[in-house]
């Protein structure tokens, strides 16, 4: 039987953003799609969405903090297609602070649904590819992963495990005819700062302008995690200046964290604006 060759995708955060365009862009392709999300309407959205493409497939409620959820989701997939071919762990969250100022309570939520949600949906979901010999697994992490930027700091570091968690991953299952990729998309317009967890509402407003002044779009990022199941690849960084960020990264981190360093300068002179409007009522 060819690779993925019955065509069904499962992706959670399904129902709005990144996860929609990619939801679409398998549809497109004849694939069945089961969206699955904590938000229902949502859910039911996109597959209405799918529809009007001319695809099919189903909704299922999920919550990445519970396990069972994840439980309840592989059964539904055993029981309306027998098995699936393409797992996308998509949901995520926002969150912005330093290291010091973020709440204990901030990176206990950031960490169990940025992180631990990936890690119920591979420890739930995959048992269902190796049972079948096939399949391929999506990761969605951050080029913040990479890039490290200030003022994210649990953001960054539950990115960064998702990449080392499918990194980890990838090595364990070798050979046994499941693939693996990691998403890594540098900033693109999606709704993704509406879930933010911050104590600084400023910085909701600052990454909301940085994604309006961005010319990639989620269909973009779909486009090129469709182009990495077909091909194989693992590490997906979306962007063509990300791309040569994360080379220069590797080639010569010294430089790289000087040239972060000038680049974010403008966005901490916005924040500081923004702040100062704040606390003036403006």
């Amino acid at each position: 039987m060819a690779r993925l060759s019955k065509k069904r995708v499962v992706i959670t955060g399904g129902g709005s953003g990144l996860g929609r365009a990619v939801a679409l862009r398998f549809a497109r392709e004849g694939w069945r799609i089961c969206v699955a999300d904590i938000n229902d309407a949502g859910a039911a959205e996109t597959l209405g969405l799918v529809k009007q493409a001319g695809g099919e497939g189903f909704t299922q409620h999920c919550n990445v903090r519970e396990a069972a959820d994840f439980q309840a989701l592989a059964q539904a997939l055993r029981e309306q297609w027998g098995g699936v071919d393409v797992v996308m762990n998509n949901a995520g969250i926002a969150s912005a602070g330093d290291v010091v100022d973020t709440s204990y309570e901030d990176w206990d939520t950031v960490l169990d649904i940025n992180l631990m949600g990936v890690v119920r949906g591979c420890r739930e979901l995959l048992p269902l590819l190796l049972e079948q010999g096939d399949g391929h697994v999506v990761n969605t992490a951050s080029f913040a992963a990479v890039a490290t930027p200030p003022s994210m700091a649990s953001y960054n570091v539950s990115k960064a495990a998702v990449v080392a968690l499918s990194e980890s991953l990838r090595a364990e299952i070798i050979d046994q005819g499941v693939d693996v990729s990691v998403a890594c998309p540098s900033f693109f317009k999606t709704n993704l700062a509406d879930s933010m967890v911050s104590s600084d509402p400023s910085m909701k407003r600052v990454t909301e302008m940085i994604m309006e002044r961005m010319t990639v779009t989620a269909e973009d990022v779909a486009d090129d995690i469709y182009d990495a199941v077909m091909k194989k690849h693992f590490m997906v960084i979306t962007h063509k200046d990300a791309r040569m960020q994360w080379r220069m990264k590797r080639m010569a981190p010294e430089f790289f964290y000087r040239m972060v360093r000038k680049r974010v300068k403008p966005r901490f002179e916005m924040l500081r604006k923004l702040q100062s409007q704040e606390s003036k009522g403006e």
